[in-house]
């Protein structure tokens, strides 16, 4: 079982960390207000709010602080998981239809076989907080790595060729993740507060030693869900290592 597929494409996300870096230039309100990028690198900050138009980056070494919520419109780019930084979310994070939605990044010293590296710098890693939730609703792609999260991860419907990671998170609420269409999707070594609920997702993946959908080492302190997990149309999940305080369901008993 290969629970290290997101490495193979990590030229894919090189590509995209790429285009965060074209695009009008990002502008903010006087003395920390709210802030709007279009395209481009945003910039150390303390703002009121943000809302990403276009394709935006997270420089290496940025310190940014959001006192309200973060929103990613539909087929815009946030990547802050190509550099090391520090980002801290006073409410929500949310991210729309076909968007790009990456937060955080960690080298395999700190992490093992886990680690989401830096692309920017493979022994960099990033100091991520969000007081609220976040919510991605049928985005292209997801990359939730190291973060620390108050509230839930909801991720809905979407999906697309680069593989979609939840790792090494410290979830205080609920992880939900369903309804994805992609190649491969993978809930690895969290630490979640209340419910971990993995349905209906329909994966493409044609490597001989593709396992279906990961859920893998996660500390679940209520129940753990999977149905309808497929890959080429056939039932498909690789599930280990996962302790659950209550009761487990579905595809992941076994």
């Amino acid at each position: 079982m290969n629970i290290h597929k997101p490495l193979r494409l990590i030229a894919i996300l090189a590509v995209a960390a790429g285009l965060s870096l074209v695009g009008t230039p990002a502008f903010a309100a006087p003395g920390g207000g709210a802030y709007t990028c279009n395209g481009g690198e945003i910039p150390s900050g303390t703002y009121s709010s943000m809302t990403v138009n276009g394709p935006c980056s997270v420089g290496s070494g940025a310190t940014i602080t959001v006192k309200g919520s973060v929103t990613v419109n539909n087929g815009a780019m946030l990547d802050a998981q190509s550099a090391p930084s520090t980002i801290t979310v006073g409410n929500h994070v949310t991210a729309g239809p076909g968007s790009f939605l990456g937060l955080g990044c960690q080298p395999m010293s700190m992490t093992g076989n886990s680690a989401h590296p830096c692309l920017t710098d493979p022994e960099g890693y990033s100091t991520v907080r969000v007081g609220g939730h976040i919510t991605a609703n049928n985005a292209a792609t997801v990359l939730i790595n190291g973060v620390s999260i108050n509230g839930h991860i909801s991720l809905q419907g979407g999906g697309g060729v680069i593989p979609w990671s939840v790792k090494n998170n410290d979830v205080r609420g609920n992880v939900t993740v369903t309804g994805q269409a992609g190649e491969w999707v993978g809930v690895l070594f969290n630490h979640i507060g209340g419910h971990l609920t993995v349905t209906n997702i329909a994966l493409s993946d044609p490597h001989p030693d593709a396992g279906g959908v990961y859920i893998v080492r996660n500390e679940v302190g209520k129940n753990l869900t999977c149905t309808g997990l497929t890959n080429l149309g056939t039932p498909a999940v690789a599930a280990y290592g996962n302790q659950v305080a209550r009761k487990t369901f579905g595809q992941c008993v076994a």
